[in-house]
């Protein structure tokens, strides 16, 4: 069974399309390639990714689906396309010739109407994808959950894949109304939960490893093993952690799982989701 890092990011780095990299970021304010990730995956025992995009744009995909075309290792793509167009049906068949390109994902935690993933055009959108092949990935903040409840259960056979496990306010032990909202979300069985993100939601310069225990107990209460994967969130983990920091966090909570259930978090399961 592959391991695969469900989720990291390549950008070749422009001030403007990634003003949200603040000063405080200022460590990832650089480009972030294939060729600076393959290394570490390997020295990790990764045999592969899914890279995410993190512009809004098609040229982002062409930019993503090019690293992938070079690069074996970048097992699936998750793009952009404008969900809300008339036309998003011509967009999705048009993808559908890049083997790679596994779906697609909206910023949706940024945008100021927080219920927008329940926009009737945005849901036009979504009914489209299950029909091409396509996952999504829903990005949001913890406010969006309850959103998210009444998104999912509009599409039972559409595969999601809640990104970051919806980002917690970790670094302020904020677990309450988060943890009874999510697990509303995941009595869906087609959502799946990303274990990513975590350090960045931390105290970025003093966390330590047990501030993440209570919130990986409630998400493998709500989603179970077979629901959950690991992403890194490389390099955007760096504001707060190395690859290897980041990873041990998972490996020692997981490591009292059978080998079975630690194989299908560390791959089999975005295996499984993404359909690689």
């Amino acid at each position: 069974m592959l391991k695969i890092d469900s989720h990291q990011h390549f950008w070749k780095y422009d001030p403007v399309t990634y003003e949200w990299i603040n000063d405080e970021m200022a460590v990832i304010r650089h480009d972030f390639l294939p060729e600076d990730l393959e290394p570490v995956l390997k020295a990790n025992g990764f045999d592969g990714c899914v890279t995410v995009q993190s512009d809004q744009s098609e040229a982002e995909n062409e930019f993503q689906l090019a690293n992938a075309e070079k690069h074996s290792f970048i097992k699936g793509v998750i793009g952009w396309v404008d969900l809300q167009s008339p036309q998003v049906e011509e967009g999705l068949a048009y993808y559908s010739q890049f083997k790679k390109l596994k779906g697609f994902r909206h910023v949706l935690q940024g945008e100021p109407q927080r219920d927008f993933m329940l926009r009737p055009a945005f849901l036009n959108g979504i009914s489209l994808l299950k029909k091409h092949g396509y996952t999504y990935d829903v990005l949001i903040f913890p406010d969006q959950l309850n959103y998210t409840a009444d998104f999912v259960s509009r599409f039972p056979n559409q595969p999601f894949v809640i990104d970051h496990i919806a980002k917690p306010d970790i670094k302020n032990k904020t677990i309450d109304d988060w943890a009874k909202d999510i697990k509303t979300v995941a009595k869906f069985e087609n959502v799946y939960c990303k274990v990513s993100g975590m350090v960045t939601e931390a105290d970025w310069k003093g966390w330590k490893p047990t501030d993440f225990h209570p919130y990986l107990d409630v998400i493998v209460e709500a989603f179970g093993v077979n629901r959950l994967m690991f992403g890194s969130d490389w390099p955007v983990c760096k504001v707060a952690a190395e690859y290897e920091q980041m990873l041990d966090i998972v490996k020692s909570y997981f490591s009292k799982f059978s080998d079975a259930e630690q194989a299908d978090f560390f791959g089999g399961n975005a295996g499984k989701f993404y359909n690689i």
